[in-house]
């Protein structure tokens, strides 16, 4: 599916307002905002919850098979369920969509939303190429609209603390970027999700998956750009039993062999536009790995590391001394205090952070004003042209170098 970039649509004139690249039309919003969820998988009711704590009315949830969407409504305490994803894009009745669907659906349901005048918060990946990213980003940028992706592992306090600490000069010039995002869903041949489908899920999965998340936490907390690279793909199962399952669910059912094209896991280096350089390891079939994101920055002065599945904790370490920063409110910068909604020791997680991330992309809604950090369609294409610069290694088995 090629979008087209040069689509005409009507946009409100008055009030725009512009911060560097970003420029929202500040359109006048209802007291609460209205959202709808097209998809009702294993993220839908995620956004669904930060969406209400955001203080959203739920207009209604789509999907593909209707007894699942109905009995997720009922679930959910949601009164009306759209016909079609497409609908629920263009109701005049909606201020905000949500896009959980499979992946191929992403592009095109949010080119419908932006064309409509909607405000559109979209899972990763933003689109299946960075072509239709593009077009995606120059539509939301002439409608003025906010376009935001979830990249939430930006909004855990002790990240915000990280990138603080780097921005002061703290840790001082960084040499070295290395980790992992490790996960076992897929450890198995029996293992079977739509995302398995290169038709459902693109030309990548593991990587624009998983990759994705960490490359730009990575590009957030450090300020580098990951300027070339060079990777290798694993598919460790030619063959996977297909049948329905939600992700990190077992399949059940009807199951047959399918033949498998994307990848289970990556390995790549990378060398930044700052000069440091770093090594990445993505995969799903790591048993006993359940989500495990892990981060460490080694620069002259310390080194700081984070692991997603202990949120409430930096590492930091110099040659005179090793320390944990814990999420403490009154510990913290400024700009990381703001996202410890709750006392030091009560803790934090990633809901929390999913939380955030949808506050602060309603907070752009309704003021007009992105606040700092807040992803957008921006990040979710720089996300599809790292995914495409390691497909395109792991072909031809060279350094690729990463378009800006």
């Amino acid at each position: 599916m090629q979008l087209s970039a040069s689509l005409s649509f009507d946009i409100e004139q008055t009030d725009l307002v512009r911060r560097g690249q970003r420029a929202y039309v500040r359109r006048k919003m209802p007291d609460r905002l209205r959202a709808a969820i097209a998809g009702v998988g294993f993220i839908g009711p995620v956004h669904l919850r930060a969406a209400r704590l955001a203080g959203a009315e739920i207009v209604g949830i789509s999907g593909a098979d209707p007894d699942r969407t109905r009995a997720a409504a009922a679930a959910l305490g949601v009164a009306r369920v759209f016909d079609s994803s497409e609908a629920l894009a263009v109701d005049p009745g909606v201020d905000v969509i949500h896009i959980c669907t499979p992946n191929h659906l992403h592009a095109d349901l949010a080119r419908r939303a932006l064309v409509a005048g909607k405000h559109v918060v979209c899972e990763k990946p933003l689109a299946t190429s960075a072509a239709d990213a593009t077009a995606l980003v120059d539509l939301a940028e002439r409608a003025g609209l906010v376009s935001a992706v979830p990249f939430v592992y930006r909004f855990h306090p002790v990240v915000r603390e990280a990138r603080a600490r780097i921005a002061a000069g703290t840790t001082g010039a960084i040499h070295l970027i290395h980790g992992c995002y490790l996960q076992d869903w897929l450890a198995s041949p029996d293992d079977y999700n739509w995302r398995v489908d290169s038709a459902l899920g693109g030309p990548s999965r593991a990587f624009a998956d998983l990759g994705s998340h960490w490359c730009d936490l990575v590009e957030f907390v450090t300020g580098h750009r990951i300027a070339r690279l060079t990777a290798r793909a694993i598919t460790a199962y030619a063959e996977r039993l297909a049948g329905h399952a939600e992700a990190f669910q077992r399949a059940a059912g009807e199951r047959a062999p399918v033949r498998v094209t994307g990848e289970d896991a990556v390995t790549m280096m990378f060398e930044t536009d700052a000069g440091a350089a770093g090594t990445l390891v993505i995969s799903q079939i790591s048993p006993g790995r359940k989500n495990r994101l892990w981060l460490e920055i080694d620069a002259t002065s310390e080194s700081l590391a984070f692991d997603q599945e202990s949120p409430e904790q930096l590492w930091l370490g110099a040659r005179d001394r090793q320390e944990i920063v814990v999420r403490d409110p009154a510990r913290l910068s400024a700009s990381a205090a703001r996202y410890a909604t709750l006392p030091a020791g009560h803790a934090q997680g990633y809901s929390d952070a999913f939380n955030a991330f949808v506050a602060d992309a309603y907070a752009a809604i309704r003021s007009g004003e992105p606040p700092d950090g807040l992803p957008t369609f921006h990040d979710g294409l720089r996300a599809a042209r790292i995914t495409e610069a390691v497909l395109a290694s792991a072909r031809s088995r060279a350094w690729e170098e990463v378009p800006r």
